[in-house]
């Protein structure tokens, strides 16, 4: 368990969560939640299916809009106009330039079947940063000699298995040289041999003290490159702290009910 990293003590963390809401009509999905994720940290959010970990992660890179709440990266607070429902970032500008800092890999690779993988890889930090072409493909093979598929470079995404479309998805995000990675269930979409593919390249993001928040429901993949875990339960943390006694000494029967059925699957 890595939990020997501690933030410099001022150093703002790169992304705070005070007090979210966020409902879809009358349904609300988060009630209210506070979430750090100090730099060089990693968070894993587990939780059942329709806790809200998903939602969370999308409401903290601006895809999903929260009615109420306060999101901040590097200490600089999301500004907004309207109220509730209405509630929309109020400066573009600056939504685009979180955007830019927060990769997000989905559990569905959403790469782009028309282009090969180094140019899915090289697309966004020319086309959103307009960075040298050069500069960004010798990054990006780079990159994708990291992950561990430099030979796919003109592989077209049909062509490679799921394991490998998920690591050039990552090579992609790193691409865009972000100060905080976002996994959505990065390996809930793969066979099981083919998850250790990913959970590999994730444990070697975390040994490099890369801020990351997980979403998973891979237990031993929370349990292994996490600083911190957040328990939600129905739109509320229900518990939170450290893995070894999340994991071990779990403080409320929904948690301990929770680890139950997971083990059991």
């Amino acid at each position: 368990m890595m939990n020997d990293k501690a933030a410099p003590f001022d150093a703002a963390p790169v992304i705070q969560i005070q007090g979210l809401l966020k409902a879809y009509g009358s349904v609300e999905v988060l009630k209210g939640v506070s979430l750090t994720a100090p730099r060089g940290h990693v968070v894993s959010l587990i939780g059942s299916s329709g806790s809200g970990k998903s939602t969370l992660l999308r409401c903290c890179n601006l895809l999903e809009n929260s009615q109420a709440g306060d999101i901040a990266f590097d200490g600089e607070p999301v500004r907004w106009k309207g109220q509730g429902a209405a509630r929309v970032p109020a400066d573009r500008a600056q939504m685009m330039r979180f955007r830019t800092n927060l990769s997000m890999v989905f559990q569905q690779f959403n790469l782009w079947s028309h282009m090969t993988i180094l140019q899915n890889v090289m697309e966004a930090p020319l086309t959103v940063l307009r960075e040298d072409r050069a500069a960004v493909e010798s990054r990006a093979r780079a990159l994708l000699d990291k992950v561990g598929i430099a030979d796919k470079c003109d592989a077209w995404p049909a062509q490679l298995s799921g394991g490998q479309q998920q690591r050039a998805a990552i090579a992609r995000a790193l691409c865009m040289q972000p100060k905080a990675l976002l996994f959505d269930e990065p390996t809930s979409a793969l066979d099981p041999e083919l998850q250790q593919e990913v959970v590999r390249v994730i444990k070697d993001l975390a040994a490099e003290h890369r801020t990351m928040i997980i979403v998973t429901h891979d237990m031993r993949l929370a349990a292994d490159v996490s600083d911190h875990v957040v328990f939600l339960h129905q739109g509320l943390i229900a518990e939170e702290g450290p893995p070894d006694r999340l994991f071990g000494a779990p403080q409320t029967d929904r948690l301990r009910q929770f680890l139950s059925a997971s083990a059991a699957h």
